[in-house]
């Protein structure tokens, strides 16, 4: 192979596609095809019957009580919200490092969300920071569970249950992942999930909500069905203004396939994951999250490495993203920013509602946040790891490749911005 870097005009490290996502295949074919014949392809009644046999398997799954399917990942931790009575107005502490999901769906729930810093080690929740956050208007926390990490699940529900909190997990990232034992979703008073098109399991779109009181799960049944109080999910008092935020057969279909194929996914990224750990310590400047000792059963969306750029000759994060980019590695820095930087949470009146009602988020600054987001994260999606040693072999030679050739990548630096 040339020493010479692809972005310089080399070969290239890996020329072959990379696997493909979605993986799919027989068991997908007729699942739509089950839908198709019976003629029966909505959410309404709702649950319908693949939702709820879907929702059935996927609340085994998780280990939660509850399930409840949902239009989107978005839409679920706003519904989340609201079956928890969160009051208009008050105050959801979250992390500033995740996507703007997590904030809007604040502020459709009719709350607002205040924003704190994340761990260096994690890149999620700071319970320290939390905690200094908690104020008269709070009444709920929202952990998220990033790339490969989990929010501190001892520390957060302590905090929730100190302060009389509403605790719900935001686990788009986290679909099998686990706590000492307890999964994702199951172990605050509700759990968010997105079957978006690039998750650990999709249908292009769709979510589900979980929940362990029986009370939130018939809200939440309500909700997601323009109101209606039906038979079974109406033991709660309130008539609530509801949506047609009702996940399709078709989706909900998909869904229970892509669940049976999630176990042998995990084992598949773990194991190639695992390599990549050994394998990549023989590459100067390049190292994995440190491991988190009660994460029983880690799953990774999105594998993070930090970056040290004394080791490439000083080089800024972005300079190498574009050379690995060129050697056929996908792989991105800017994934996520500090949400008060990003230009998808406008500060728009007429469409923020927290804006309007006169919240302010520019008055902090968050180190850990904007050093992830600018300087030392590089996120590898998942699918990567869903091939064979030869797949991480490649990936680690690209590193090595453009470690090796940082100066000449100094006196030559690329122009332009890597993807995301």
């Amino acid at each position: 192979m040339s020493e010479r870097l692809a972005i310089h005009g080399g070969e290239r490290v890996r020329r072959r596609p990379w696997p493909a996502w979605p993986e799919r295949g027989e068991p997908e074919r007729e699942a739509l095809l089950r839908v198709l014949e019976s003629r029966n392809w909505g959410g309404f009644p709702s649950p319908n019957t693949e939702a709820r046999a879907f929702c059935e398997a996927f609340a085994g799954y998780v280990g939660a009580p509850f399930a409840v399917p949902c239009t989107n990942g978005t839409q679920t931790l706003t519904l989340a919200l609201q079956a928890g009575r969160v009051s208009p107005g008050a105050e959801v502490v979250t992390s500033v490092y995740t996507f703007v999901g997590t904030a809007s769906a604040i502020v459709a729930a009719g709350a607002i969300p205040v924003f704190v810093d994340v761990l260096p080690d994690s890149y999620c929740l700071d319970p320290e920071q939390v905690e200094a956050a908690i104020g008269p208007r709070t009444e709920a926390v929202l952990p998220v569970h990033l790339a490969c990490s989990m929010a501190d699940m001892d520390r957060l529900p302590a905090l929730a249950r100190k302060h009389g909190l509403l605790l719900v997990e935001d686990c788009a990232h986290a679909h099998g992942a686990a706590w000492r034992g307890q999964g994702a979703g199951s172990i605050g008073d509700l759990g968010s999930f997105s079957m978006q098109s690039t998750k650990l399991m999709t249908a292009g779109e769709g979510g589900v909500v979980t929940a362990r009181d029986p009370v939130h799960e018939q809200r939440l049944q309500s909700l997601v069905n323009c109101g209606r109080k039906e038979p079974g999910y109406d033991g709660y008092p309130e008539q609530m203004m509801g949506w047609n935020a009702r996940m399709t057969e078709w989706q909900a279909a998909v869904l229970r396939a892509q669940l049976e194929r999630l176990p042998g996914q995990h084992a598949r990224r773990a194991e190639r994951i695992a390599q990549l750990e050994e394998e990549i310590a023989a590459v100067p400047g390049l190292a994995p999250l440190p491991p988190q000792e009660p994460v029983s059963h880690r799953t990774a969306y999105m594998f993070i490495l930090r970056y040290a750029a004394e080791a490439f000759a000083g080089l800024p994060r972005d300079a190498v993203l574009l050379a690995l980019q060129a050697e056929g590695v996908p792989c991105y820095g800017r994934f996520y920013v500090p949400l008060t930087e990003d230009p998808l949470f406008a500060r728009d009146p007429h469409t923020n509602a927290a804006v309007r009602a006169g919240a302010r988020f520019d008055e902090r600054e968050f180190p850990v946040a904007a050093r992830a987001a600018y300087e030392e994260s590089i996120w590898l999606p998942h699918e990567l790891f869903l091939g064979g040693p030869d797949e991480v072999r490649d990936l680690v030679a690209a590193f090595a490749k453009v470690q090796r050739g940082a100066e000449a990548l100094r006196e030559r630096p690329p122009e332009g911005r890597p993807a995301r």
